[in-house]
């Protein structure tokens, strides 16, 4: 049985690779514009540059930093859908949070009523 190699995994992928280029109104957010590119560099007509996101949202517990696509063509056009994906990718994580403390709560192991010897083994009940 051979022994794969950790750094096997680390290989990048040459045929998707992209130089990113990074905007930012220093108030509200940044967009990362990522350029396709050939393995020596040069620009890749063939696939679309792609326009990602940034923004945080402040918590008690810090900022949370969000990473949204933005489906656009152009610079121009990314800053325009911006807000539009900066909400939603906010309300989707508030989604997600939320369903994530149902679940938490879910899953406390609550002590039993009637005490070790009551009927359970060890005196822990499962919701």
């Amino acid at each position: 049985m051979s022994q794969q190699n950790p750094a096997d995994d680390a290989r990048m992928d040459v045929e998707n690779l992209y130089r990113e280029e990074s905007f930012t109104d220093r108030k509200v957010g940044s967009i990362r514009v990522l350029n396709p590119v050939t393995p020596d560099g040069a620009d890749d007509a063939s696939r679309p540059r792609l326009f990602i996101g940034q923004a945080s949202v402040y918590t008690p517990a810090g900022a949370l930093p969000l990473n949204f696509e933005l489906e656009a063509t152009t610079l121009a056009e990314a800053i325009e859908k911006f807000p539009a994906a900066a909400n939603q990718a906010v309300e989707d994580t508030m989604r997600q949070l939320q369903e994530m403390r149902r679940e938490a709560a879910s899953s406390l192991v609550v002590p039993s009523q009637g005490g070790p010897g009551a009927g359970d083994k060890g005196g822990i009940q499962i919701p």
